[in-house]
């Protein structure tokens, strides 16, 4: 007894509308939803939304088991107010619809779990929902129906793109991929004559190889993507793109490439025991298969139709006859093939049982097509060792052919070992210096992995452009408050108010700090002039031309015997400076490159012979050394330099010193990107107190006696380096 399952999966992405916008440009105006209706009973719905769109970009998911359907329309909006759902439905609870970065999203939440179908039409997206209980026919079972013209890899804006054409808007369904990679399935898609069945990715691209196969009436798309790439797929019109972005832990770098093979037998058919093929579509039987009988060692992903197998010494020949039948393949088996196999599977693909079984009974198999030939693998090890055989001796009676190999940016003689070493025993190889030219003679199939070979490796060397910017910012705040106050008092028989006492008769009381820089004593009361200054307290702030301001105040009586003079003074700076340096260079890939731009400072040097002038280089310089990696970054050993004379600071000689500003490390950039390599900050900022003994310290009255001074300077060093790989499409393999 023989009963036939197909398995089942379900929907395991959750996929988002990304940011690419790819509906076509039919209108200058950006789409919009102006409604949704809604209709239906308990057991399906119709979600028709309307906009003024033509063909729109929309993606259709369900999620919590398929109780809620979510529709994101790309680059939608929703009218001010948004929407409600017109009409009634049983099956649909609730309606939400809300604006994302990247378009509208619509939300139905349902009573039960639904299937969905989705068409795009001029001026809607109608979607027709209905419950398990209500469809009896599978759900590939529909009237609609388009083939696929064509599946192209391509790249934009930093995506890799599976686009899949076809002459009608199907829907997909995204489904778990047997072990790595991902599955898409297209219900009523069927090829076309002129599609192809695999399409390969270009070395660093995420997506590395599609496979299309039909399977009952729906096509399935399998993508072999690398590690950690996220895929997004919606409908635009009649196509499907796939669209692969690196996610969190993807790799984007090259890939190693198979330049020529030895041993490689590609014409004689190899033998495999049942267990060893790594890649298989075993309806189909289009794949890469092993040269060689090997043990099994596990890899192998089945995705043949399951079946269950019940039997008891029953003939290998009906086994076989049987699996033949359920695969839709044809199995020969030769004369030798004989035995009974007593065998107990269930939900087994129908390839892994004829994997299982070959090896059991000792026996091997060689495909050809859709056709396999079953024999003891003693048998056909024989047949391939002779094939083999044959084979080589072939290749020592081929022809030798002579061919040129031009090298445009390599040099040949560099590369003259490397091509040697794919050499025959038969083939030689010479250089032509003068013309970068070599001359290699061989056999036709070595030559083709030489020309491979010197493709590959004579690249346009890359050239870097490498920009710098050091950005300085400087920022000084001071200020300064001081004051200078004094007198004085003469009581003497001269004035006319002794002190009437023998001693002392006269008493004069005046300050004793004086300052040749101000006259702000008191008034003669004879001549009205001002005499010296005689501070009692001599705090001033720094002021002069262009800087503070000042104020003085002197007090006397009518006979000159009292005298008071005060005098303010205040000071406040604040400034900010900033200078942007930009070096920038172009050098090729593992050169050292340098630039420079500065002053030569005279200064004096004494020495045993007497004073010599020497002089000291101030300058900005940027020395780099890039190296571009396989993925397209630029790994750099880089040292920049920005120094400058401080003439404010000087030696006893009035020589400036020089400020220097220094940066070298080792770093890798992503073409393009900028980084910021290093930085400095530093602030100082002081508060500074004169004053005189015990007097200042009064509270109140102490600022009388004290001059206050405020600084803050604050400096900020930026370097940030951007590396730019000129000629990239032309150096790199995309």
């Amino acid at each position: 007894m023989v009963s036939k399952g197909v398995s089942t999966m379900r929907t395991a992405c959750a996929f988002i509308i990304p940011l690419l916008a790819l509906a076509p440009v039919a209108s200058a105006d950006p789409p919009s939803i102006r409604r949704v209706g809604v209709r239906g009973s308990d057991n399906h719905a119709e979600i028709a939304i309307r906009g003024s769109f033509a063909t729109p970009a929309y993606a259709v998911r369900t999620r919590d088991e398929g109780r809620v359907v979510v529709i994101d329309v790309a680059e939608a909006s929703l009218p001010e107010g948004g929407i409600s759902a017109e009409g009634l439905a049983p099956l649909v609870s609730r309606t939400v619809a809300s604006t994302t970065a990247r378009g509208v999203r619509i939300e139905l939440d349902l009573t039960r779990a639904v299937r969905y179908r989705a068409r795009a039409r001029s001026g809607g997206i109608f979607i027709r929902l209905e419950s398990g209980e209500e469809r009896s026919a599978p759900e590939a079972a529909t009237a609609e129906s388009a083939t696929i013209s064509s599946v192209t890899i391509e790249r934009r804006n930093g995506r890799d793109r599976l686009v899949i054409e076809m002459d009608e808007s199907l829907e997909f369904r995204m489904r778990r991929a047997a072990g790595e990679g991902a599955r898409m399935d297209i219900p009523g898609a069927r090829m076309g004559a002129r599609a192809p069945r695999t399409v390969r990715g270009q070395d660093g691209s995420l997506i590395r190889s599609v496979r299309l196969r039909s399977e009952d009436d729906r096509t399935v798309v399998e993508v072999d993507h690398a590690d950690g790439a996220e895929g997004t797929a919606i409908r635009a019109g009649n196509r499907i793109v796939w669209m692969f972005s690196p996610g969190e832990g993807a790799s984007t770098r090259p890939r190693s490439r198979t330049i020529a093979r030895e041993d490689a037998y590609d014409d004689i058919d190899p033998v495999v025991d049942g267990v060893t093929v790594e890649t298989a579509d075993v309806a189909g039987f289009v794949s890469d298969v092993p040269l060689q009988v090997r043990a099994a060692r596990g890899g192998r992903r089945y995705s043949g139709r399951r079946v269950d197998l019940d039997f008891k010494d029953a003939d290998i020949h009906n086994i076989l006859r049987l699996l033949a039948d359920v695969g839709g393949v044809n199995i020969v088996t030769a004369d030798d093939v004989s035995g009974q196999v007593t065998i107990r599977m269930r939900n087994v693909p129908w390839d892994q049982a004829l994997d299982v079984i070959l090896q059991a009974k000792g026996l091997g198999m060689v495909r050809r097509g859709n056709l396999i030939r079953v024999a003891p693998l003693e048998t056909l090890e024989k047949e391939r060792e002779a094939a083999i055989a044959r084979q080589k001796q072939q290749e020592q009676l081929a022809p030798l052919e002579t061919r040129l190999v031009p090298v445009s940016y390599a040099s040949a003689t560099d590369l003259s070992p490397r091509v040697q070493e794919l050499l025959s025993d038969r083939g030689s190889v010479s250089v032509d210096e003068r013309t970068n030219v070599m001359i290699v003679r061989d056999i036709v199939d070595q030559l083709d992995d030489i020309e491979e070979l010197v493709r590959t490796l004579d690249t346009q060397t890359p050239q870097v452009l490498i920009e710098a910017r050091i950005v300085e910012a400087t920022s000084n705040y001071e200020r300064d408050v001081g004051i200078q106050w004094g007198g004085d008092v003469v009581m003497s028989s001269a004035n006319g108010n002794p002190t009437g006492l023998v001693f002392p008769s006269n008493v004069g009381l005046a300050g004793g700090n004086y300052s040749s820089t101000s006259n702000t004593s008191g008034l003669s009361p004879f001549t009205q002039s001002v005499q010296p200054a005689n501070y009692a307290v001599n705090l001033p702030a720094i002021t002069g031309d262009g800087q503070g301001g000042a104020i003085g105040l002197s007090l006397g009586s009518v006979g000159g015997n009292v005298n008071v003079n005060v005098r303010l003074s205040a000071a406040e700076s604040n400034g900010t400076v900033r200078i942007i340096s930009s070096p920038r260079i172009l050098t090729l890939d593992n050169h050292e490159a340098h630039i420079a731009q500065g002053t030569l400072i005279p200064y004096s040097q004494v020495s045993a012979q007497g004073v010599n002038t020497a002089f000291q280089e101030a300058k900005l310089e940027l020395r780099v050394r890039p190296h571009v990696t396989a993925d397209g970054s630029v790994s750099m050993h880089v040292a920049i330099t920005r120094d400058e004379p401080d003439f404010n600071r000087t030696s006893t000689r009035g020589d400036p010193t020089i400020l220097k500003r220094e940066a070298e490390t080792d770093l890798l950039i992503p073409d393009g990107n900028t980084a910021v390599i290093g930085g400095i900050y530093t602030r100082n900022t002081g508060r500074q107190v004169n004053s005189v003994p015990f007097f200042g310290d009064i509270p109140v009255l102490g600022v009388l006696f004290q001059r206050r001074r405020v600084t803050d300077a604050r400096n900020e060093l930026l370097i940030f380096l951007t590396p730019r790989i000129v000629n990239r499409a032309e150096a790199l393999p995309q």
